[in-house]
């Protein structure tokens, strides 16, 4: 008798676990998408929603038919390499990645396909061999961010009365960023505006560049990368604080008291990166994947930060806007 109720406990036991088992066996058998999120997952909230619901439209559920490993370097790029290291390590089957966290992934791994949702300048920073053919492991979508200097440019001259001189706030340690900070400073030129250059390494760098900001300063000029992004609050107030409009590339920064910002609509570029994924979980090789860019760009201004600067913003101008925040 004890020993039946021993075998039917035995073998209720693991019919409970049974099903726990092959769940496990499925899962694994799913593949495997790692994310590197360079900030945090509230800083990318929107951009990861609008990823995850492409992929949802495409067939890819998470859980499954599709497993996501996130990871988030909070802003630290020391971190980059460890986690890129870490996905390889778990055998993603594609590493997804944006900005200054792209060369990390590059450089863990020459055979795990990996694509980028942004990246500046992927030719000049190594990332591939060209455009058209990117020709390794890597593809995804170019922001082509320092093409844009002259648009931004044109756009303070629009709501910045007599803009002569332009401060150009950049973390010159990021390559692409250097890039920027470079063609603005040309450009600016070109149109007959002087420039001056705020160098940034780390936060602490922030106050002192701010130090050098002269009464005559009309306009700060913002590179976007992760520093910056990480203290967008900071350097705005502070900027506000000194009487200086300022303009961005996205809206995260207007969203924190910048003046107004330009540039491609980001969630848009983290769906296109889902349909790159997309090819990739069905087979298609990155380096058989031309690298996209950016078709959809918006113009965000903020009219509590224009109020408290003193300016009007025409109305021809907020009638282009893509987004008003008030």
């Amino acid at each position: 008798m004890t020993n039946r109720r021993e075998f039917i406990m035995l073998l209720g036991g693991a019919a409970a676990a049974w099903p726990v088992a092959v769940r496990a066996q499925q899962a694994s058998k799913l593949p495997i998408i790692g994310f590197l999120g360079a900030s945090t997952l509230s800083a990318w909230s929107r951009w990861v929603a609008a990823f995850n619901q492409r992929l949802r439209e495409l067939g890819w559920i998470e859980g499954q038919s599709v497993a996501i490993e996130y990871r988030w370097a909070e802003g630290r790029s020391e971190r980059y390499a460890e986690i890129a290291a870490e996905l390889v390590r778990l055998k993603v089957d594609v590493v997804v990645t944006a900005g200054a966290a792209v060369l990390a992934a590059k450089q863990a791994t020459s055979v795990t396909p990996v694509v980028f949702a942004l990246a500046n300048d992927p030719i000049a920073s190594g990332l591939v061999a060209s455009l058209a053919r990117p020709g390794g492991n890597i593809t995804g979508l170019s922001n082509q961010s320092a093409d844009l200097a002259t648009k931004r440019l044109g756009l303070l001259r629009e709501v910045v009365p007599n803009l002569r001189r332009v401060a150009i706030m950049a973390n010159v340690t990021y390559p692409a960023t250097a890039l920027e900070m470079r063609e603005v400073g040309e450009t600016a030129r070109a149109l007959g505006l002087e420039a001056i250059r705020l160098e940034i390494q780390r936060a602490e760098d922030i106050v002192p560049a701010f130090a050098m900001l002269k009464g005559d300063t009309d306009a700060l000029y913002v590179c976007t990368e992760p520093l910056a992004f990480a203290h967008r609050m900071r350097i705005n107030t502070m900027a506000l604080g000194a009487h200086v409009p300022t303009i961005h590339a996205y809206r995260e920064y207007v969203e924190t008291a910048g003046l107004m910002s330009y540039g491609p609509n980001i969630p848009d570029l983290f769906r296109r990166a889902a349909d790159l994924v997309d090819k990739i979980l069905r087979g298609t090789k990155p380096a058989n994947i031309p690298v996209e860019q950016p078709t959809k760009f918006d113009l965000t201004i903020n009219l509590t930060t224009a109020k408290a600067l003193g300016l009007t913003i025409p109305e021809t101008f907020l009638a282009r806007a893509d987004e008003v925040i008030e």
